[in-house]
């Protein structure tokens, strides 16, 4: 089965928790995103990010890889529950774009036993995602 659909960042904090050179950096990200479309929601999610290249004066020319764990919690083509993903990306050229997995034995109400992968592409166009998920 397959789900599309868009989000928007409903809330960013992001702090350097370790400055390696003047361009070099980590951060922690607290993230929170709203979900429409095929898939209908709120997520929030702990992003650890490695920026290899920061440019604090325009953040869309910086570089970076990261990961997280997101909480998705809504409806799923009209199931509701909950689920977590795990979310492997990186951010060059303005663009982010990350793999997705769903967390094995992560879902819960009707989307229990929920399975799969899926991706997330955001630029200046907007957000995107899909994902193509089972069931046990």
């Amino acid at each position: 089965m397959k789900a599309k659909g868009t989000y928007t960042v409903k809330k960013w904090e992001e702090l350097s928790y370790q400055q390696i050179t003047p361009e070099k950096k980590m951060t922690k990200a607290s993230v929170e995103y709203n979900l429409s479309g095929e898939i209908e929601g709120k997520a929030s999610v702990e992003y650890l990010m490695f920026y290899s290249h920061s440019d604090p004066n325009d953040q869309h020319k910086s570089s970076a890889s990261y990961v997280g764990l997101i909480y998705f919690d809504g409806t799923l083509l009209g199931k509701s529950g909950s689920f977590v993903l795990e979310d492997n990306g990186t951010f060059e050229g303005g663009a982010a774009k990350a793999a997705l997995r769903i967390a094995k034995g992560s879902g819960t109400g009707q989307l229990k036993g929920i399975h799969g992968i899926g991706m997330y592409l955001a630029n200046r166009e907007g957000c995107q995602f899909e994902f193509e998920y089972n069931f046990d």
